[in-house]
């Protein structure tokens, strides 16, 4: 049974796995069992069932895959960092839809997520994240410390290409990212942080937003947009446009509370200006207007939705949300094996749901049964 379930498994791992495995060089220096296979195994059976690193060495004694100790499983993954990385980008690549694109369109969802060793003096760590939409498929992955220079959400942790669309939650709400947005040639959809996002109106004068959006959109439903103007240290701006939609009563409210509750827990005084904002969903874009109404827009920036989902799955799933490891190395190696535990998991779910009424197909286990023997 344990080699049958095992075969089942690798069946859905990336076609390119054991290739990835030399490049990573995961082997080199291994003075016994050298073989890709139980490699992966043995960490899968650590980042996968959540056992400790003693408890997997005698697992993986008992069912006569290797004989190893904890110390070298320890070592086997802080070694494994990079591989398990190229994993996670090969897996998420070949689960990618089929594409469809938007008014002839692909867009980048950006967002990042926190998670932190366990302990109250743990350190936390963020996971930098794209993919494409309407495929769902990753185009970029990166783990940084949360603290310390050149950390903290922004464009600037992403490769940006000409031609992008990229769809991004307030904490990318910056000038500067803004900027380093336009000269790469990409185009942003962002919701708007009144107090760190500094808009000017055609003039060069400071663009007044709350007042325009109390005036213009009365009632729930509103919409309305203005041509505005982000100002750089060096005198240049970048023109673009705010798109504003009026929420309702009880979406106003639970925003209302929510900013309450998150002003309470840092010990703050909430502002009147954060309260009247939390009417309105503000967006700051450059999409072209000839292609993007106001409406398509607002309606647009909606699907940032599905990286939200991506996050909590990961979470659920693979138990993703405090690191055990006490080092740099096997820390991002671990959040790298719980993400590829997590992605394998969606996968098999999603092909076992949408196809073969015993879960898997014949002709993938065969292949993968042939690949174990070279």
């Amino acid at each position: 049974m344990i080699n049958e379930d095992w075969n089942v498994v690798m069946s859905f791992f990336p076609k390119n796995w054991r290739w990835l495995a030399k490049r990573h060089k995961v082997l080199k220096g291994m003075r016994k069992d050298k073989n890709p296979e139980h490699f992966l195994r043995a960490l899968l059976i650590h980042l996968g069932s959540g056992c400790s690193l003693r408890e997997t060495s005698v697992r993986l004694r008992q069912a006569n895959i290797v004989d190893i100790s904890d110390v070298a499983l320890l070592k086997r993954l802080r070694k494994s960092k990079d591989y398990l990385h190229a994993l996670c980008k090969s897996l998420l690549f070949e689960s990618g839809k089929p594409e469809r694109r938007i008014r002839g369109r692909e867009f980048r969802l950006f967002d990042s997520t926190v998670i932190e060793e366990q302990g109250p003096t743990g350190s936390l760590w963020r996971i930098h994240y794209s993919i494409r939409f309407p495929s769902l498929r990753c185009d970029f992955l990166k783990l940084t410390p949360v603290k310390g220079h050149g950390n903290t959400e922004s464009f600037l942790q992403y490769p940006l290409n000409k031609g992008d669309y990229i769809l991004a939650d307030r904490g990318y709400s910056k000038a500067k990212d803004i900027h380093y947005a336009s000269l790469e040639g990409a185009r942003v959809c962002i919701r708007v942080n009144y107090q760190s996002l500094k808009l000017n109106d055609l003039n060069g004068n400071k663009f007044p937003l709350l007042e325009r959006l109390e005036e213009a959109l009365p009632e729930a439903g509103n919409t309305g947009e203005w041509d505005v103007l982000v100002p750089g240290k060096n005198g240049e701006a970048v023109p673009g446009r705010i798109c504003a939609l009026k929420k309702t009563a009880v979406s106003a409210e639970r925003a209302q509370k929510k900013a309450k509750k998150r002003a309470a827990k840092d010990g703050a005084k909430i502002k009147e200006d954060t309260l009247r904002f939390a009417k309105y969903v503000v967006l700051f874009t450059t999409f072209p207007k000839v292609d993007f109404s106001t409406e398509e827009v607002l309606e647009g920036y909606r699907f940032r939705w599905q990286i939200e989902l991506i996050f909590k799955r990961f979470k659920q799933i693979a138990s993703l949300g405090h690191l055990p490891k006490k080092d740099n190395t096997s820390i991002e190696a671990w959040v790298y094996g719980k993400l590829f535990v997590a992605i394998l998991t969606q996968r098999i779910i999603d092909y076992a749901s949408s196809f073969s009424p015993w879960g898997y197909s014949l002709e993938k286990i065969s292949r993968s049964k042939s690949l174990a023997g070279i």
